[in-house]
């Protein structure tokens, strides 16, 4: 998986939270201290949290052997999660194949942009 693939993925999932936040669905814009209002602040913080990885892709070709290690296990972590949340919405017309596919399911090295088809 490389910048791509969690760039696509993060795009799906935040254009599906960002009508959550607009003033016609109630809650405050989400920042109100009702459940709904936390539920969604807590769910955008998990997705830009997982998403953050573009400093870790960034370093990962030039890191030392062990740190690639739990630089990789990061990025699959980060990966499985934002598929974990993208899936809830499988049935939707934008959702793409490759927001099924499990961090074990991309190559160990991320690749350029033939990686990012799918």
């Amino acid at each position: 998986m490389d910048q791509l693939h969690f760039e696509k993925i993060t795009s799906f999932v935040e254009d599906r939270l960002r009508p959550l936040f607009d003033a016609e669905t109630g809650s405050e814009h989400g920042f109100g201290m009702d459940d709904t209002s936390r539920a969604l602040r807590a769910l955008r913080g998990t997705v830009s949290s997982a998403a953050a990885v573009k400093g870790i892709l960034e370093q990962r070709s030039t890191a030392e052997t062990e740190l690639r290690k739990v630089m990789d296990q990061t990025l699959a972590c980060n990966w499985d999660q934002l598929v974990a949340v993208a899936r809830h919405w499988e049935d939707h017309p934008d959702f793409r194949p490759a927001f099924k596919r499990g961090s074990w399911d991309f190559e160990t090295q991320p690749s350029g942009p033939a990686a990012a088809k799918g």
